[in-house]
């Protein structure tokens, strides 16, 4: 059967027909798509079909070609993994892929469904667990993730207070930094603050840094580096006393052995709930929080929604929805305090079961296996020749640095040799935080045993012989 050509007309894909789209470029009065990307550089446009293979004739080949892709990757099902930095392996009860794989959670566009099927009540009861964890009265519905809590938490700091400076502690994930700018540039300016020998704020530089333009301190708990901040209360104090706000990003996992931030007096506490209960995913997996004080300036600048627990018309019957929901974007459009867009509520469910399940004694059995796996691991480290630790001298929960600069061999080179033994070795530093060199940031948590720490330690030995 012959075809007479003309145009590809995709049945799927909306406005392909020839006579739609000469109707919406009459009605914008454009004379051509071309004319639409003229503000477009020449050189940056591509002027020819993309190379794509030729389209695949069923399903069948569909799947045996997503699957030979799936089956190239190697995940950390096959390696040993000592790898964060963000992202961490950790035990996932199987309770927590049982319930967000329901129909009610799973099915709708960002784990947000239409209707609600118990996710108000679940989300309300992440809400209120994260909210015991962290020792504060309001958390938010879950971000993006945790960089961008983190820099929404900033923003809400800035409209709180009116000012337009931000300190930030320099080590902070080079990730993480780059959201925040992008998010608070050029309306705010970020200014590094810079940590002392023992990998802590150095007091000193914040107290020079700190005047009456400063809008809010952020700083990580534990540091990006695995150094965890001691002297949060004379922090919070300093930062108080020129009125700006105090932001902390926390790692959750950890606050079963960690003081949560409120207790120094921090405003606002940001982070990440990927360690509660979810899968890596390849890097995905992600959820963020914002928390703070049931404090109106505060509460009003959340631009994320907010669930709440309110009486209905029965009597003893409660419901739940939305809180102060005409400060949020869904309310007032462009007048919102930031745009509400991609949530992540299908993973703040799967938190809450995993925060059920656990408890306070099982959070606080979490944290100390972390940190006594992470402590046996760096002085095992420190046995093997040539290989140092920075910040040995500081308080670890899960992550810590090691220096390889000693040995003369790249990081890149001993991950490789990691990775042909099965292992995969710490994050390599050299290129985002230059100034330590040849070193890496390695991850125990609480699902490392003391046969695999001490495997990967012989195959470090072995790769620098």
């Amino acid at each position: 059967m012959n075809h007479r050509p003309g145009p590809t007309i995709h049945p799927y894909i909306p406005n392909t027909i020839p006579a739609v789209r000469e109707a919406m470029l009459e009605t914008v009065g454009a004379a051509s798509v071309d004319e639409l990307y003229a503000a477009i550089p020449a050189h940056l446009r591509l002027t020819r079909p993309l190379d794509m293979p030729a389209p695949l004739s069923s399903e069948t080949e569909l799947r045996r070609h997503v699957g030979g892709l799936i089956d190239r990757n190697t995940s950390t099902r096959q390696l040993v993994s000592f790898l964060g930095a963000g992202c961490y392996d950790h035990q996932v009860p199987a309770v927590c892929d049982e319930i967000n794989s329901r129909g009610e959670f799973l099915t709708a566009y960002a784990g947000d469904p239409y209707e609600d099927h118990g996710r108000f009540q679940t989300l309300f009861e992440f809400a209120s667990m994260m909210g015991e964890l962290l020792e504060m009265d309001v958390v938010s519905v879950p971000t993006f993730d945790g960089h961008q809590a983190a820099a929404t938490a900033l923003r809400m700091a800035a409209r709180a207070t009116g000012r337009r400076r931000l300190l930030v502690n320099d080590h902070i994930s080079r990730d993480k930094l780059s959201r925040i700018a992008d998010y608070c540039e050029p309306g705010l300016e970020i200014v590094s603050l810079p940590t002392d020998a023992t990998g802590q704020v150095d007091i000193d530089e914040l107290r020079s840094l700190l005047d009456d333009s400063v809008a809010a301190v952020h700083l990580d708990q534990p540091s990006f580096l695995g150094v965890v901040e001691t002297h949060g209360a004379e922090i919070v104090r300093l930062v108080h006393e020129t009125g700006a706000l105090a932001v902390v990003s926390v790692d959750p996992s950890t606050l079963g052995v960690l003081a949560p931030p409120a207790t120094w007096g921090v405003d606002i506490v940001a982070g990440d709930i990927q360690p509660l209960g979810i899968r890596q995913h390849f890097g995905g997996g992600h959820g963020g929080f914002i928390a703070s004080a049931d404090d109106p300036k505060l509460v009003m600048e959340y631009p994320t929604r907010l669930f709440g627990l309110t009486g209905t018309s029965v009597e003893g019957e409660y419901g739940f929805g939305d809180v102060a929901y005409e400060r949020t974007s869904f309310a007032v459009r462009e007048e919102g305090k930031e745009w509400v867009g991609t949530a992540a509520g299908l993973w703040g469910i799967t938190a809450g079961v995993y925060l059920a399940l656990m408890g306070p004694q099982g959070m606080t059995e979490l944290g100390e296996r972390m940190m006594a796996r992470t402590r046996y691991t760096m002085e095992r480290m420190a046995e093997i020749p040539g290989v140092g630790l920075p910040f040995a001298g500081g308080h670890h929960v899960k992550e810590f640095v090691v220096d390889f600069n000693a040995t003369a061999r790249t990081v890149a080179s001993i991950n490789s040799g990691l990775l042909a033994r099965g292992y995969l070795g710490g994050a390599d530093l050299s290129g985002t935080f230059p100034d330590l060199g040849q070193s890496a940031l390695y991850a125990v948590t609480e699902v490392r045993s003391q046969a695999e720490i001490d495997g990967l330690v012989e195959a470090i030995a072995e790769v620098l012989r």
